[in-house]
């Protein structure tokens, strides 16, 4: 256990990497993950279940414990993304093909990375675990209404189908990792020590599979598509950490606001993507890249902020 527990550190540490590698692999020889393109879903399910497991009581008291903050967070998360990835498509005059899956990352709920990055950044982390949580439950109604509202100009939504699809790749795991949890209690601890490594091995997965099948289409589109997931991040941590100071949160609560909001769940953005649009493969690539590149812009924001706690910290 304690070799699996090393493992699932190193390779957290290092998950960037590991994300661009099964990215360009996939880039240069798609047969090599093209074969788990079925099984998105389920790797997604995986995911889910893992963060089910690892949730106590306590998490979701910190909800209760503070509604304002954690509704200000939850708020500009879901206006400030997809109005942010709606905003890029007009502006850059994007292809539907494109703004599709641009549009569908914006969407949806808050990744669960976010909540490490704000333990790193000094901030408020049992707000943003509770953000998290919150944006997570609410996902199987906000990603498909918000998404059928600004998407339905670019392509046919079929809303309650994709509402169908959140719950059962993301709801439903969580809720069954909570009951797993409660019913089993210290058992599952062994359980949870490895949930990181399956996280990171089941997101690496997803990113090669999406890269995989849409080679073809990146090889002629992925520079425009990664100047927009740069955008669409920077102006995520930008807004979400001007919202919470507009709004009077202290600097230590705005790290968790902006890291909460601009941290996206992007294996379920190409989860959908590969069942919704089996036809347009492309739509999964924002999705992909998203996965690769707030892992980079998240650890650097967060090492940012760490030390700025540490230069004002007072000397003893």
């Amino acid at each position: 256990m304690d070799a699996l527990n090393k493992l699932s550190t190193f390779l957290q540490k290092t998950f960037a990497f590991w994300v661009l590698a099964a990215a360009v692999t996939a880039f240069f020889y798609p047969p090599a993950f093209v074969w788990i393109a079925p099984w998105i879903t389920w790797l997604l399910g995986i995911i889910m279940f893992g963060m089910g497991i690892t949730l106590s009581v306590d998490d979701f008291r910190e909800v209760a414990k503070h509604p304002a903050a954690v509704g200000i967070g939850v708020i500009a998360h879901y206006i400030i993304m997809p109005g942010v990835a709606y905003a890029l498509c007009k502006i850059l005059r994007l292809p539907p093909e494109i703004a599709v899956g641009v549009l569908l990352v914006g969407c949806c709920p808050s990744g669960t990375a976010s909540n490490v990055m704000t333990y790193l950044a000094r901030g408020n982390t049992a707000l943003s675990v509770a953000c998290s949580l919150t944006s997570t439950f609410l996902a199987p109604v906000l990603t498909p209404a918000i998404f059928y509202l600004l998407a339905s100009e670019w392509i046919h939504i079929d809303a309650s189908s994709m509402f169908q699809s959140v719950l059962l790749v993301v709801l439903v795991p969580i809720v069954l990792g909570v009951v797993v949890q409660a019913m089993l209690g210290r058992q599952v601890k062994k359980i949870v020590t490895i949930t990181p490594l399956l996280s990171v091995v089941a997101i690496v997965a997803i990113v090669g599979a999406v890269v995989g099948v849409s080679q073809e289409k990146i090889a002629q589109t992925g520079l425009l598509i990664f100047a927009v997931v740069v955008l669409h991040n920077a102006f995520g941590f930008l807004l979400g950490y001007a919202a919470g100071r507009l709004l009077g949160m202290s600097h230590f609560d705005c790290k968790a606001i902006a890291l909460e909001t601009g941290m996206q769940n992007s294996g379920l953005g190409a989860a959908l993507a590969a069942v919704h649009f089996k036809t347009n493969p492309v739509a999964a690539v924002p999705s992909a890249i998203f996965s690769f590149w707030h892992n980079i812009t998240g650890p650097l924001l967060a090492t940012y902020w760490a030390r700025q706690a540490e230069r004002d910290a007072p000397k003893s």
